[in-house]
């Protein structure tokens, strides 16, 4: 069986190995293992019983090219995370993703070839949805992700590995692409000279928290840095976000990056590339209830200044995302991946269009 080699270093035995989820970095399979043998309904006396349910990941070495680095960061933000949880007595299911450890007592494990793998615990009785179906869902996303915050506010942020450097420093976002509309290798800027305006004439939503940070009047704090609703698992029977997984981006940021991306993600009740800018539509009602969620769950966590300027997050990063999807359109989608020609180009005209919606609410 495919893998053999892999689990055998964590003492397993797979029944079957299958492709899970939808991830578009790295490669993911769900895992089921073989229990003990014995009757039972069903059963003859020797016939197998199924196990645990394991989820096996190969790392994106090209993406996470320090893969020390990264789970170093995973091991330490979920062990503190779990003895967190364990001191507060958290009755409502809060879990922390469970690392698995080689016999070695390794984090990952690496074949002949160079390819990276790790194994996480499969979280039974959990469900991970795609997208937001109203404001209770997303009040409870909210909570999900305050409570990450607030349970890891006094791990020492700055001790985590940059897995991915500079990745919300908006500025150097903004430069990229303006070096990439003065190469336009393939001609394409004249398609996007509006939208290129545009992020000029909006430069200063750039700076609303990297001066700030840079100032030292924010403070740096443990940021998951990709809060959609997807990282999140959900108890199929309550219905309550009791799970942050996907932590490959954790890193030391700006508690208003995490809140904004999950504002920019799903307060919008259109697909991310919609052609027709007239059905962008952001969603004040979605943004509200995340809020209310959010703020209730991180508790006295954060300071008043990152109260204040934490609205400013969802500005930032719909305007950074947006010159993302612009600079990769100039450079000839070679980072987001496309199924159409213009597709990145529709990607970042929804996120200004977007953008300029959630200016009239939060400025």
């Amino acid at each position: 069986m495919e893998f053999r080699d892999i689990l055998s270093e964590y003492g397993l035995d797979a029944v079957s190995i299958i492709p899970y989820g939808e991830g578009h970095i790295n490669t993911t399979y769900l895992v089921q293992t073989e229990g003990s043998r014995g009757t039972g309904a069903g059963y003859g006396e020797d016939a197998p019983a199924l196990g645990k349910r394991y989820i096996l990941q190969r790392i994106n070495t090209e993406t996470f090219r320090d893969p020390d680095g990264l789970m170093e960061n995973i091991c330490g933000v979920t062990s503190f995370l779990d003895q967190k949880i364990h001191v507060r007595g958290l009755q409502d299911g809060y879990r922390a993703m469970q690392v698995v450890r080689t016999g070695n007592g390794a984090s990952y494990c690496c074949r002949a070839d160079g390819s990276c793998y790790r194994i996480y615990a499969f979280e039974e009785g959990t469900i991970c949805r795609q997208s937001v179906t109203g404001p209770d869902e997303f009040r409870e996303a909210g909570a999900a992700f305050g409570m990450f915050q607030g349970l890891l506010a006094d791990y020492p942020a700055a001790s985590l590995h940059e897995t991915i450097p500079h990745f919300h420093d908006t500025p150097v976002r903004y430069d990229a692409l303006m070096r990439a509309a003065d190469q336009d290798p393939l001609d394409r800027r004249k398609e996007a000279w509006k939208e290129l305006c545009f992020v000029k004439d909006n430069c200063s939503i750039g700076h609303l928290l990297a001066d700030r940070l840079r100032e030292g009047t924010l403070p740096l704090r443990v940021t998951h840095n990709d809060t959609k609703l997807n990282n999140i698992l959900f108890d199929a029977v309550t219905g309550k976000g009791v799970c942050v997984i996907d932590l490959d981006t954790v890193m030391p940021g700006l508690a208003a990056h995490d809140f904004g991306d999950a504002i920019r993600f799903a307060a919008n009740d259109c697909a991310e590339d919609e052609p027709d800018q007239s059905r962008v539509h952001f969603c004040e009602k979605l943004y509200e209830a995340f809020a209310e969620g959010y703020l209730s769950a991180i508790g006295e966590a954060l300071t008043k200044e990152e109260i204040r300027t934490i609205p400013y997050g969802a500005l930032v990063m719909t305007y950074e995302c947006g010159m993302r999807f612009l600079t990769d359109y100039l450079s000839g989608d070679t980072y987001f991946h496309i199924s159409r020609p213009g597709q990145n180009l529709d990607r970042a005209r929804t996120q200004f269009t977007l953008l300029s919606q959630m200016k009239e609410v939060i400025l």
